[in-house]
């Protein structure tokens, strides 16, 4: 959803954006590169940064792009014009969604380096991209369908997506470095310090270095959307947007001028605004739904007219149905609903 307080945040590179196959210049070492993605959300942004492992001069690529042949040529084309003639040495995944980790293989055997991400995110990539994790397959249909998608089309097209994952991410890596909460990584002579957050992604890594006053946020926060937090099939009863609410408050720990790279829009600095817009948003859905389920039973599928006012295509439709489930959920684990299981197999919430 669009942020209706975007005003409060601060684009200190107004419209400037990187093209396909560029890499803009933000700071010495540090250069934005943006590639296209297949969905409504039509970009990733991609950094590069300066840096030295073992004595060799090159540079650390932090988030990959999708397994495409576009994606692939247009890395090809940075490498080409804008690594200064040298190599990568390392590739950073901030989590396992495919715009992250897609061409994570290919990048890491091209160059001959270590993939860093997650432990979490790691070993559940390498799950995924053998089979599906939430977003296709008969499970993934059968979940929404307890949540009350009946639509025998979307259900079927659901169904026959089982391939969603493996098509944008082919293989994952046989090894990786392993990054945690509060690992310290030297980038260049920097220190960048790992800040693990929860919900969107089950180990999701930003990155934040002091001396620069900079953070390379990932999905955690974004500026003008606000970020997917989901429940699947593979874990459904849990509590994504409670965790996701928590791990805001790591946000504000650091300095209110820091400069927020983000995976998707634009670079921007108002970050704790934005935590507080985040967290605004989030409580005015939950309201929402509190005010839907004491009018009536209510499931996910009904809650998608509340929560989301345009309409959704299939793939938008499977995260709004995650995400619907996550604020009822929430309510539910907190006590404040009730949930019945129909004799139609379908889930409906209530006030507790």
């Amino acid at each position: 959803m669009a942020n209706a307080r975007e005003s409060e945040l601060h684009y200190p590179l107004g419209e400037t954006l990187p093209q396909p196959g560029e890499a803009l210049d933000l700071a010495p070492g540090l250069r934005w590169v943006r590639m296209g993605l297949p969905f409504a959300l039509d970009h990733i942004n991609l950094w590069l940064l300066r840096d030295r492992i073992d004595g060799r001069e090159g540079w650390t690529i932090v988030d990959c792009g999708i397994a495409s042949d576009d994606t692939r040529a247009n890395w090809e084309t940075v490498f080409a014009g804008r690594l200064d003639g040298l190599p990568v040495l390392r590739v950073i995944a901030t989590h396992f969604h495919p715009d992250h980790l897609g061409l994570a293989h290919w990048l890491t055997e091209r160059w001959g380096c270590r993939l860093w991400m997650s432990a979490t995110d790691f070993n559940l990539a390498r799950l995924a991209s053998s089979s599906t994790v939430g977003m296709g397959g008969a499970s993934a249909a059968a979940f929404f369908g307890s949540h009350g998608l009946t639509d025998p089309e979307s259900l079927e097209k659901i169904r026959a997506r089982a391939d969603y994952y493996p098509k944008m991410v082919p293989v994952v890596p046989a090894s990786y470095r392993r990054l945690m909460d509060g690992t310290e990584v030297d980038i260049g002579g920097r220190t960048w310090r790992c800040i693990a957050g929860y919900g969107h992604a089950p180990e999701h890594i930003s990155l934040y270095c002091d001396a620069a006053r900079l953070v390379i946020s990932g999905d955690m926060v974004l500026p003008r959307i606000s970020t997917n937090v989901s429940v699947v099939d593979v874990e459904p009863e849990a509590d994504p947007l409670t965790l996701y609410l928590d791990s805001l408050a790591r946000y504000l720990e650091l300095p209110a001028d820091t400069l927020v790279l983000p995976s998707h829009g634009k670079p921007f600095t108002g970050l704790h605004q934005r935590v507080d817009q985040l967290r605004e948003h989030h409580d005015e859905r939950l309201a929402e739904v509190t005010a839907a389920c004491a009018a009536q039973p209510t499931h996910a599928a009904g809650l998608l007219n509340v929560l989301f006012k345009r309409k959704l295509d299939l793939h938008q439709t499977t995260f709004a149905m995650g995400e619907a489930i996550a604020h009822l959920n929430a309510l539910w684990l907190k006590g404040e609903l009730r949930r019945e299981l129909g004799a139609d197999g379908v889930y409906r919430f209530v006030p507790a």
